[in-house]
């Protein structure tokens, strides 16, 4: 490539990217200075392009120059948070990289990349308020909590998750959770805590997702007065969580730079506040939950393995609702219950049709989902008592009478769904035709009846 060619597609790039590029050369005249840096500062590149840096540093008031710092010492700084006034006299908070440019051992100027963090701030700064806010609130009104005995369930696979919780809670270690989003992984978390020697002290649980580093830092470690524009001295959950439980929700989501921080919290036993230098001594159990399987998150780098392994001491898997056949009709009655003293209804059962499309359902919204459409459909019934199948709003499988056979939307559900669906209609046939003694339709069906009973309770298939 030419070299002129060359120059112009880099000055594009330059111009193109959303970080303002700033380069001085080593007597200080400003060399590159491209439209975001611009922008961010309010300044007309005119007047800063090949002008004295000092002059323009005057003008707009910035307090230890990153950009001559480096060009005198030739260190790189990185990741610098550095707040200053721009030419319109705003605030202006930013994040900048700045590197000494050396070509052929002489120092030639020095580069600055900077990434506005202003408004983040801000929102930093509200969120921050909002959550104190939030937990004064909380201390005003007593806070609901769950016990093991909110846990509906009588499928095996819910038991045995219920039964190493419930070990996990005689112990301090570590726990990881794992289920899919709506499968009560909160629920499960506090009731371990609530079971606990520690369920005197704070349960305080916080979600890992959608929250800025800089943000999530300072919820969970705490900040001190100084530390950034605005800071005050505030514990951080850790603290706030003090001889108790904190849950880390959805930690897959936690930026990866933090989750050493964390790991170093939980090794040391110490928090250091943002922008603070004193060791803080805490003791809080940790409860780590995610909805994506631990393996996917390791091989994809969502999750750092020595920080897996040091939360990882006890594991609970949660299952979806797909798996819990005999549970979803006791869940159905336990939401009916709830949203007829909510909605001053009086609905006292679920019609056959009804309780097979409730089945049917692939959920994958798990618990969660059950409960909305329960409400749901509630919210849309007048004096009825009895909730029926053309009041439930979720699609199902449908028999085609005339040729008796299914109709299938490949589409609507997966296959394991699909086969399940036609296995339960066999077991359902089979036993009207040897009106319902197990062991013939086990026979008909090539099953001994030990297998044939364990599908009619995995199918919820009940016959007098």
């Amino acid at each position: 490539m030419k070299e002129e060619i060359y120059c112009e597609v880099i000055e594009k790039i330059i111009e193109s990217i959303d970080e303002g590029v700033h380069f001085i050369d080593k007597n200080c005249k400003t060399i590159i200075y491209n439209d975001s840096m611009a922008k961010l500062e309010q300044m007309d590149k005119e007047e800063v392009l090949k002008k004295p840096f000092t002059d323009v540093a005057r003008t707009m008031e910035i307090k230890n120059s990153t950009l001559l710092k480096v060009l005198k010492s030739e260190i790189p700084i990185k990741n610098n948070v550095q707040i200053y006034l721009n030419k319109d006299g705003k605030e202006i908070t930013t994040i900048n990289t700045t590197i000494p440019i050396v070509v052929e051992d002489e120092l030639v100027g020095a580069l600055e990349i900077s990434k506005d963090m202003t408004q983040i701030q801000t929102l930093s700064e509200q969120i921050l308020k909002l959550e104190e806010t939030r937990e004064n609130n909380i201390d005003k009104n007593k806070k609901s909590f769950y016990k093991f005995d909110d846990v509906i369930g009588e499928s095996e696979c819910i038991k045995k998750s219920i039964k190493i919780s419930k070990k996990a809670s005689k112990s301090d270690a570590t726990v990881l959770i794992y289920g899919e989003t709506g499968t009560g992984k909160e629920l499960i978390s506090q009731s371990i805590h609530y079971d606990s020697k520690r369920s005197k002290y704070p349960f305080i649980a916080q979600n890992c997702a959608a929250l800025p580093e800089s943000l999530l830092e300072g919820i969970l470690f705490g900040t001190v007065k100084g530390g950034f524009t605005g800071a005050i001295d505030r514990p951080g959950l850790f603290e706030q969580a003090n001889n108790g439980t904190l849950l880390l929700d959805e930690i897959n989501s936690m930026p990866f730079q933090l989750q050493a921080k964390l790991l170093r919290v939980l090794q040391e036993g110490y928090v250091r506040r943002v922008g603070g230098t004193k060791d803080i001594p805490v003791d809080v159990r940790v409860i780590a939950t995610t909805n994506e399987s631990p393996q996917d998150i390791l091989n994809e780098g969502k999750l750092r393995k020595d920080l897996y392994y040091r939360l990882n001491v006890i594991y609970v898997q949660i299952p979806p609702l797909r798996e819990r056949g005999e549970d979803i009709i006791l869940l159905a009655n336990k939401f009916i219950e709830k949203y007829n003293n909510k909605l001053g209804k009086s609905v006292n059962d679920i019609t056959d049709r009804g309780k097979k499309i409730l089945r049917n359902h692939y959920w994958q919204g798990n618990v969660r989902e059950l409960e909305n459409t329960i409400y749901s459909s509630m919210s849309m019934m007048d004096d009825e008592d009895v909730l029926s199948d053309d009041i439930i709003n979720i699609n199902e499988y449908k028999t085609n009478t005339a040729e008796n056979m299914y109709v299938i939307d490949v589409e609507a559900r997966p296959l394991d769904w699909i086969v399940a669906d036609i296995e339960e209609r066999y077991i359902n046939e089979a036993l009207d035709k040897c009106n319902d003694n197990v062991t013939k339709a086990a026979a008909i069906l090539g099953l001994c009846r030990q297998n044939l009973q364990y599908k009619m309770r995995k199918y919820n298939i009940k016959r007098k």
